[in-house]
């Protein structure tokens, strides 16, 4: 028989696999992005499109008792992808 820790930790196996998943398909899209934003010489950091990704995202919480937990999560999610396009725009000026 499990104990509960051994149960939780499975359940946080399953999730961090899903979320591997979810990161690989988000950073995708990041770098779309990163190519567009590159050939069209925009900015990266886009405080409007970010303010936005927060606001809904927290909405969809269900409990406020993770909010704040929520918020530095999505503030790393956030930093990487911001990170991974400056990374691609920079390899996209060398190449050029």
């Amino acid at each position: 028989m499990k104990t509960k820790l051994e149960e939780a930790r499975e359940v946080i196996n399953e999730v961090d696999e899903q979320m591997v998943d979810l990161f690989i398909k988000r950073m995708a899209a990041v770098s779309m992005i990163a190519e567009y934003k590159a050939e069209n010489n925009m900015p990266i950091f886009d405080n409007g499109r970010e303010e936005i990704i927060k606001s809904k995202n927290s909405e969809m919480l269900a409990s406020r008792q993770l909010d704040s937990y929520y918020k530095t999560f999505l503030d790393g999610v956030l930093k990487a992808s911001k990170d991974y396009q400056n990374d691609i725009i920079n390899k996209f000026k060398e190449n050029k």
